[in-house]
């Protein structure tokens, strides 16, 4: 089975998963976004290929164990999730859970799609706790697309621009979240607090160059200002 309804049943599965406890056949489908008619035929169709589905109309459904999925149903907010996190567990605690982290890295990688990397997922923390910003879903949409954004800016002066910049990495720190990127304006790399940023939106064109290009080039700046080349 493949197409819509394939995904819809794999995305009930998953739902189920997240419960402990009989979820009603109502909760099910608004969270679906279907009906409660196509949600007992979808529960049905899982029963009879010998998911472990219990449960009946009226009384709610539970997932019992014994079925394992592979990883790559990671969705993509999930695979940023699960890499941010294990970067900062490697950075935080090199020595202890450090090593676990990176293998569980690079387990990830073996079974991502040919098309996906670890190396895709562009936000890092250190020693900070992430804070979510209105503009942070479409920095990480433009650095997966290659594409550049348009943003409105207030420095720590209180001066407001507007550029169009090529997003590289979002960083996690104490003191604020920042977004890496290559000025158009400036012609140079700049850093971006992200609660400064105003406003962010497609700028309708791709970045001038690739992102793997971009961030190998940031990365050799950081390095030689940290040595003070």
């Amino acid at each position: 089975m493949s197409g819509p309804r394939a995904a819809r049943l794999l995305d009930l599965v998953e739902i189920l998963r997240r419960h402990r406890r009989p979820v009603a056949g109502e909760t099910l489908a608004g969270e679906l976004g279907i009906s409660l008619r196509t949600l007992y035929r979808d529960v049905a169709v899982l029963q009879g290929q010998g998911v472990p589905v219990e449960g009946a109309a009226g009384l709610g459904y539970v997932l019992r164990p014994g079925l394992t999925l592979p990883p790559l149903m990671f969705d993509e907010d999930e695979i940023d999730a699960l890499v941010l996190g294990l970067r900062f567990v490697a950075r935080r605690l090199p020595q202890t859970l450090g090593p676990g982290a990176a293998g569980a890295l690079a387990k990830i990688e073996d079974v991502l799609p040919t098309n996906r990397s670890v190396d895709m997922v562009q936000l890092f923390a250190d020693g900070a706790t992430p804070k979510d910003h209105a503009c942070l879903g479409t920095i990480r949409e433009a650095i997966r697309d290659e594409k550049a954004l348009a943003i409105r800016y207030t420095d720590k002066a209180g001066i407001g621009s507007e550029r169009v910049v090529w997003p590289i990495i979002v960083g996690f720190f104490d003191a604020a979240e920042v977004l890496a990127a290559w000025c158009e304006m400036r012609g140079d790399f700049r850093h971006f607090r992200l609660d400064r940023i105003a406003d962010a939106r497609p700028a309708g064109h791709r970045m001038g160059r690739r992102h793997r290009v971009l961030l190998a080039d940031w990365r050799l700046m950081r390095e030689a200002e940290e040595c003070g080349c």
